[in-house]
């Protein structure tokens, strides 16, 4: 059985799908540099590589979250707060499906990350104290 609460497991696999939606992003805006389909090539080479870059970073926070590192709490909780905003400006302009994709992403991956008992799994008490 294992000690890793369903909340550390949710907000693990939002936050990795995050991470790979964004790394999906970057390699579409290679393909689009490299098939001769972007507007700027000098814009979607950088886009594409910092695309696949974070993706790739938030991969990583999710597997430090999934082996219950306590240092994965923080970009969890940024990166929640950050789709959180991003969400708003796509209701703004009207893209409400994707905005409410995003708005539910966030809000379930910054709950679980910060419910107790992730907050337990992640900071058990220490002995002696």
């Amino acid at each position: 059985m294992s000690t890793r609460p369903f909340t550390v497991v949710v907000a693990a696999v939002l936050e990795a799908l995050v991470g790979a939606a964004a790394a999906a992003g970057g390699l579409y805006s290679l393909f689009t540099a490299f098939s001769g389909r972007a507007a700027s090539l000098t814009s979607a080479l950088p886009l594409a590589l910092l695309g696949v870059g974070v993706g790739a970073l938030l991969v990583y926070v999710s597997v430090g979250l999934w082996r219950l590192r306590e240092w994965a709490r923080t970009p969890v909780v940024v990166t929640a707060l950050f789709l959180a905003v991003v969400s708003y400006y796509m209701f703004t302009s009207g893209q409400h499906a994707i905005g409410g994709v995003m708005l539910a992403v966030a809000l379930g991956a910054g709950g679980a990350v910060l419910a107790p008992p992730t907050t337990a799994a992640l900071f058990p008490p220490h002995e002696g104290e």
